[in-house]
């Protein structure tokens, strides 16, 4: 079993402190879901664990079955099992989807096949897979493809943010279903940031965690969800440092 620690993260952002002191302890196979208001740090989170070079960590540990990754390269994170899908996933023109995979470090032999098996999975059209990465792809078919990305590398854990933004229901779906798959045929681990519960219709969550100000400041189980659609993110808001 793999777990992922974080505990402390403080990280700034354009000269300003976003995250002050973030803690969360998840294992692989688990959902776990981060919820919150604009501008709580969610999407900060996301980028710094990946290591985005604009994100500047202050402070804290980010642990992966005890290594620091935070000592780590963006490259050397994700060979050790992280992933992160983008909100917006970019075009790369000039780069196909296999050979982003082989840089990755997926095997060479098969892996075509194993792209468009996965594809099937997710509903994606095969001839996607076809052109460079997420060029004249819609929202809808470079999450899709994301998905693809994930089940070919399996990371240890897969890092989300707002993979359901911009998603219609079919699509929106077909991804939930997918990462569900992933927590028991390699007991990936997923992190994911959303706004919304209609994602939890499909992936369901292990733990909820409400953040505000930079912080975690409430945890419970799927009824979280519930909780959040009725009352909204207010009464969370005098928890928060």
């Amino acid at each position: 079993m793999s777990t992922l620690t974080i505990e402390g993260l403080r990280v700034e952002v354009a000269g300003k402190e976003v995250l002050r002191g973030f803690d969360l302890s998840m294992s692989s196979g688990e959902v776990h879901v981060i919820m919150g208001p604009n501008g709580s740090g969610k999407s900060t989170l996301a980028h710094a664990l990946a290591g985005h070079p604009g994100y500047r960590v202050l402070g804290g540990s980010v642990r992966l079955d005890g290594v620091e990754l935070l000592d780590l390269s963006a490259t050397e994170r994700t060979r050790h099992g992280l992933f992160l899908a983008l909100q917006h996933p970019m075009e790369v023109p000039g780069v196909r989807p296999v050979d982003l995979l082989a840089a990755a470090g997926a095997a060479r032999e098969g892996l075509l096949e194993r792209m468009r098996d996965e594809a099937r999975r997710v509903e994606l059209r095969p001839e996607v897979l076809d052109r460079f990465v997420n060029v004249d792809l819609s929202g809808g078919e470079r999450k899709r493809a994301e998905m693809v990305q994930l089940a070919i590398l399996r990371p240890r854990f897969a890092v989300l943010d707002e993979v359901d933004s911009g998603l219609d229901v079919d699509a929106l779906g077909a991804v939930a279903r997918r990462l569900q798959e992933a927590t028991t045929e390699w007991q990936c681990g997923v992190l994911a940031i959303t706004h919304f519960r209609r994602l939890l219709h499909e992936l369901t969550a292990t733990t909820i965690h409400v953040v505000s100000e930079g912080r975690v400041v409430a945890t419970g189980g799927a009824e979280m969800a519930e909780i959040l659609e009725r009352d909204g993110y207010e009464p969370f808001r005098d928890l928060a440092p």
